[in-house]
């Protein structure tokens, strides 16, 4: 499942202080997110549970290519 690792910057290093389910030596790529957003706790739980469904969705075989996306937006 996706998940959102955060983690702060104490003395030049980064301290990630949550339980993870990861395996050992899992390498992560981290992008510092200096702008953020506007949304408040209930649009950020709606957008948190939206993006679960999606994933599930796509988990169970139910999502489409991009490219088939994009070819049949061309077609219009």
């Amino acid at each position: 499942m996706m998940s959102t690792i955060r983690a702060r910057v104490r003395n030049g290093r980064l301290i990630v202080d949550e339980p993870t389910d990861l395996p050992e030596g899992t390498e992560l790529d981290l992008v510092v997110d200096g702008a953020g957003d506007s949304l408040d706790e209930a649009e950020r739980t709606a957008l948190d549970a939206a993006i679960a469904r999606a994933w599930a969705s796509v988990q169970a075989g139910e999502g489409r290519l991009a490219a088939d996306v994009l070819a049949d937006l061309t077609k219009r």
